[in-house]
């Protein structure tokens, strides 16, 4: 191997955490005997058929994925829910390696590639990486994917939150690759829960509460991540009802730890240093007792000015009558 292939290796190496398609090795020099040389002497492991490891020791995550990538072959990109945690979509890493590929391609049409997901997507367009990146679909594309093949509109929403809230990309951004795709599951739900996405509605519980309370019962329209000064920081609030003097925070965790409940005291004080109450509702109260919290946030908003009337959301609806006993 001369010089400038041996710096070339060395640098894809690098790039790609010590992973090399069997095709690469062969271009930086390596013959079949050589590389299987280096298969049977144990300086370097095979990941997938064709997708070799070129050291010792467990891989990592990051090589790994570029495995999967080299052995789906040219074109293939990471998407779905692996495209999401190397976007930073999700803190958790994907239980299968999903992979994108041209549609025209059929990789491993032989083989099944253990724990690889492989997708043959028509018009597939990866977000540009320098060579040393993964190559992987955009924020959009990801987002869009994984809407798609949903479970549930919650489930959906997540992930539209997610991107939007952890500033990823932006509702005009997704909007326009939705309006790009020509078939796409629930396109109109899609749009309506673009336009909550940019009003700063950042998590299905949110959602659940701008609709089945707030809109559902006719209260006043919050503020959406309000922004206030705190200290030498900021805060955001997840639902500021200007003029009333009422912020409603919603807290979907199933769990409550102490360091978290102590924060959110801290908050709560520092709304009423601002003459703000604080109205915290978890999961229950925006689904199942949704009425019940309207007459609730109504009753406070009425002791702080507010003259609308409470409707009831639907037959039956209780949060009239609730707000009267108040």
């Amino acid at each position: 191997m001369d010089d400038e292939r041996s710096l070339n290796w060395q640098f894809q190496l690098q790039g790609q955490s010590g992973v090399v398609s069997r095709q690469q090795a062969r271009a930086a020099g390596f013959t079949e005997a050589a590389i299987d040389w280096q298969l049977r002497s144990g300086s370097w492991q095979r990941i997938y058929r064709g997708a070799y490891a070129a050291f010792t020791g467990d891989p990592a995550r990051e090589a790994v994925l570029w495995a999967a990538v080299l052995r789906a072959g040219p074109g293939a990109v990471l998407s779905h829910e692996t495209a999401a945690e190397v976007h930073g979509l999700t803190d958790r890493p994907s239980t299968q390696i999903h992979v994108s590929v041209p549609a025209e391609r059929h990789p491993a049409r032989h083989r099944k590639i253990h724990g690889v997901v492989v997708h043959r997507v028509r018009c597939l367009v990866p977000q540009w990486q320098p060579p040393w990146r993964l190559p992987r679909t955009t924020v959009e594309d990801t987002v869009l994917d994984l809407v798609a093949k949903a479970r549930t509109f919650d489930d959906a929403y997540g992930w539209i939150s997610a991107a939007v809230g952890r500033r990823l990309t932006s509702a005009d951004l997704l909007g326009t690759a939705l309006a790009g795709r020509s078939r796409i599951r629930w396109r109109a739900w899609m749009s309506a829960a673009l336009r909550d996405a940019a009003d700063g509605v950042h998590s299905p519980l949110e959602r659940d509460y701008v609709h089945g309370v707030e809109r559902a019962h006719g209260l006043p329209a919050a503020r959406r991540q309000a922004r206030r000064a705190d200290g030498s920081g900021t805060r955001y609030l997840d639902n500021l009802y200007e003029g009333y003097d009422l912020c409603v925070e919603l807290d979907g965790r199933a769990a409550h730890p102490a360091e978290n409940r102590w924060r959110d005291t801290h908050r709560d004080n520092a709304n009423l240093l601002h003459d703000t109450q604080t109205l915290r509702y978890g999961w229950p109260d925006a689904t199942v007792h949704r009425c019940r919290t309207a007459a609730e946030v109504a009753g406070v908003l009425r002791r702080h000015g507010w003259t609308g009337t409470l409707r009831a959301c639907g037959p039956g609806c209780p949060a009239p009558g609730l707000l009267a006993l108040t």
